[in-house]
Parts: structure tokens; sequence; C-alpha cells
């Protein structure tokens, strides 16, 4: 795979996975602010997002943001990992 695709890949992938992660994270706190004391998703997300706070504007802003640079990461791995690994089985 030439340079350039590879690029567009990860640019791709990138915008997926990072799309993907800030929209469940918004559904979870919209969750959140519905669903009672005991079913809320806040306690999964405080330990993976620094910064995040429940309920507070910057919590909030951490959060997203840590969501979609997680998105950014996964790509940055995942995608030369993917053509490392499929280049040597096929």
């Amino acid at each position: 795979m030439a340079k350039s695709a590879v690029g567009q890949s990860i640019r791709t992938w990138g915008w997926t996975l990072s799309l993907f992660l800030l929209i469940t994270y918004l559904a979870c706190i919209a969750f959140g602010l519905v669903a009672p004391e005991q079913m809320h998703m806040h306690r999964a997300w405080a330990p993976l997002l620094p910064g995040f706070e429940w309920l507070t504007l910057s919590g909030f802003i951490a959060g997203a943001v840590g969501s979609f640079l997680y998105g950014w990461y996964a790509a940055l791995l995942l995608v030369p990992l993917y053509n490392h690994f499929s280049r040597r089985a096929g």
C-alpha cells in the first residue's frame, strides 16, 4: 500500500473512530441525565478520561476531547498494524 493510501486510511479511520467515540460519550452523558443514579455511565468514563468530572462544563469538555482523541490514537496504531499483518499473511 502506498504511503498516501496509508495516510488516507488513517484519516478515514481517525475520523470514523473519533466520531464514534464522541457520539458514544454524548449518548452516555444523555443517558446519565435521565437514568437512575445506579445506572449512570460516568463511573465508567471517569478513569478513562483525564479531567472528566460529572456535570461540570470543564469535565464535559475534557471528556469530549478525550473521547475524540482516543479515536485518533486507535487509528494511528491500528491502521499500520493491520497493514503490516495483512501484508505478511497475504
